[in-house]
């Protein structure tokens, strides 16, 4: 059996997350039908970790083995012939049978991007988070710091998550400015369900001045989701990166 990796990008809007799901449609099990479609073989696809309804990935990795003989850097064509145009696969290779995407994975890169204007823009709407309220930049820049290191992030793990242990470590976390977008940069070791969204909307409370930047270790430390901020919208999130060894 080879094992063959791909690197893929897609616009989540239409799907329900990355994951494969009964009553919805999921980005992995249109994947898997159009993998099927190429080698003829039931497909089971290993996926670097989900991303919910509506988020999107620049560079989301996934696996799977094959009996086909098809040149592993010609994957890319034929499966892209089999998807719909909102998602792609971007490279293809064989690699070694002991490649996990998910397990493998030594760290992730998720940006995610606010436009702070006072006027929704139409064409961003699916790839934003719109925040009419100004929002004061520097006062989020100083807040940043908090949240790099080893922390128990309990504060920002949404609901139904099913990790026991909620530490992570977070290597950095910046924030680029161009025009009305502002665009966070996160990256850690894992995440739990919803981590950036709900970090991001508590970075948007202390923009706003609903949460004093003075608070956040207090938050971190309560390990109480009901002390952090907002979950931000899914439209923003990007999956931007999986770092392997």
């Amino acid at each position: 059996m080879r094992n063959i990796k791909l690197i893929m990008e897609y616009d989540g809007t239409s799907y329900s997350g990355f994951q494969s799901q009964e009553n919805a449609l999921g980005i992995q099990g249109v994947l898997e039908k159009a993998i099927e479609s190429v080698t003829g073989e039931k497909i089971k696809l290993i996926g670097s970790g989900r991303t919910d309804k509506g988020v999107h990935a620049l560079a989301q990795v996934a696996n799977f083995f094959t009996e086909s003989s098809i040149p592993a850097e010609r994957f890319v064509y034929a499966i892209n012939s089999n998807l719909p145009d909102d998602i792609k696969i971007k490279h293809s290779e064989e690699v070694d049978a002991n490649f996990h995407s998910r397990f493998s994975a030594r760290k992730k890169r998720y940006r995610y991007i606010v436009y702070n204007g006072k006027i929704e823009r139409p064409l961003y709407r699916n790839f934003s988070y719109h925040i009419s309220k100004k929002l004061d930049v520097e006062e989020i820049r100083k807040s940043l710091p908090y949240f790099i290191g080893t922390h128990d992030f309990k504060s920002f793990m949404g609901p139904k998550t099913k990790f026991k242990d909620t530490i992570r470590t977070i290597y950095s976390i910046e924030l680029e400015q161009n025009g009305e977008f502002l665009e966070f940069i996160i990256e850690g070791n894992n995440f739990l369900r919803h981590m950036v969204r709900i970090i991001v909307g508590t970075l948007i409370f202390v923009g706003i001045g609903k949460i004093k930047k003075e608070d956040l270790q207090d938050i971190i430390n309560g390990k109480d989701r009901s002390l952090a901020g907002i979950t931000a919208h899914p439209e923003g999130l990007f999956l931007e990166k999986v770092y392997y060894d």
